[in-house]
């Protein structure tokens, strides 16, 4: 098979690598100038926590980091040895091991470590893993977890769920202004939401450029572009970061720019990254000409629910309204609706060992949206982290099996 043909990279990258740094150093010297830390679920209550004062860190951001560093599988085991199951979470259990050997990516970037939370705060719109990683690391520190406790398999966001999920994040309110030593200023948080707002629809329209054919961006490149609207949904930062990388991209689709050179086929990607195989995975579908222009998982980071002058019923909306907390029959819908709008012509679901609370293979699934859509499938089984749990020889052939029957379609 001939090499990948090259592609430019986005010049917008030099900025978000200055955005990144900034907010990770923020973390690093947050002790010592007085700020308190809060850690976070990835979609819980970051809008509130920032309108407190506190610095944000997220341990789900730095566990893909560990993934894509390729530290997590030797990680993987310190956990697993220190009584965490092999078959939950692989973020958990490599975050966890980080923790006990002392070693993460962020070392690299001048820190030396994570930084000590003062609370930890949970979102179990997710998993309940969530859960139980951040109250392991409440006794570990002996500090206080706190939390949101939202239902799964949700159908519809009706107002009776807004309103008992918005209670409960209404209910943090005292127990966080203890430990950050100020009064929520309301006013303050709805600046931060409608910040996180400008956020999630610029960060929207940099993903559905990639509906136009061909496509200027691929999913290997939102795992990496998604970082701002992961940490820094409510700072300025974020919009501005993403204001560039769209202009970048509008260029890109009036020249006819394409992530993939000669595009042949479209695929929608669902389920986690394989953190540790992006680039890999990324430069076969090179090969193949075939652009993985849409995913499940880099969309979780929209909140058009978002309203400041509704700080906390928009929040529970928002966080109630993510595809992995919905029910099957909402998640077909939106898969559906994804094939149609960016033009796919098959879809790759990945079955991750560890996080069957992200894959929606194993359920019938696709073959219902084959029978609905009429577009093949692939079912790739690997995990988020651990690479003990991925063959990539089995997954290289795979992939080529699959474009050829997108080929004799």
């Amino acid at each position: 098979m001939s090499s990948a043909p090259e592609r430019k990279d986005f010049a917008a990258n030099k900025q978000m690598r200055a955005v990144m740094g900034k907010y990770f150093q923020e973390l690093g010297q947050g002790r010592e100038q007085g700020k308190k830390t809060a850690w976070c679920t990835s979609v819980g209550p970051a809008e509130l926590l920032r309108a407190l004062g506190f610095n944000v860190y997220f341990p789900e951001n730095h566990a893909a980091m560990l993934g894509a560093a390729r530290m997590a599988t030797d990680l993987i085991p310190l956990a697993n040895a220190r009584g965490f199951s092999p078959d939950i979470c692989s973020y958990l259990t490599s975050d966890v091991g980080s923790y006990l050997k002392g070693e993460t990516p962020l070392q690299k970037m001048g820190l030396k470590g994570v930084p000590r939370p003062d609370v930890l705060v949970f979102n179990t719109n997710q998993c309940r893993d969530v859960k139980d990683w951040f109250q392991w690391y409440g006794r570990e520190f002996g500090v206080p977890c706190v939390g949101i406790h939202t239902p799964r398999a949700i159908s519809k966001v009706d107002d009776l769920l807004v309103s008992y999920v918005a209670k409960q994040i209404e209910e943090l309110v005292p127990p966080l202004e203890e430990v950050g030593g100020t009064r929520l200023d309301v006013d303050r948080l709805s600046e931060v939401i409608d910040l996180s707002r400008q956020c999630t629809l610029l960060w929207k329209a940099v993903l559905e450029t990639a509906a136009g054919k061909p496509s200027p961006i691929s999913f290997f490149d939102g795992t990496i572009q998604m970082g701002p609207a992961v940490v820094l949904r409510g700072h300025q930062d974020a919009i501005d970061y993403y204001k560039v990388l769209l202009a970048e991209l509008n260029d890109r689709v009036a020249a006819g720019v394409a992530a993939v050179a000669g595009e042949r086929f479209r695929i929608y990607w669902e389920g986690m990254p394989i953190w540790g195989k992006l680039r890999d995975l990324s430069t076969q579908f090179l090969q193949l000409k075939t652009c993985v222009v849409a995913s499940t998982y880099c969309n979780s980071w929209i909140f058009e629910a978002l309203d400041p002058d509704d700080p906390f019923r928009s929040m529970a909306r928002a966080y109630c309204g993510i595809f992995i907390c919905r029910s099957d029959d909402r998640k077909e819908v939106y898969i559906e609706e994804m094939a149609g709008k960016f033009q796919v012509d098959g879809i790759l679901y990945h079955d991750a060992k560890t996080c069957g609370n992200n894959s929606n293979s194993r359920y019938e699934m696709p073959q219902r949206l084959q029978k609905k859509l009429g577009k093949p499938y692939l079912v790739v089984n690997g995990d988020l982290n651990d690479l003990r749990l991925y063959s990539e020889e089995q997954t290289r052939t795979n992939i080529e099996a699959f474009v050829e029957q997108l080929e004799e379609g």
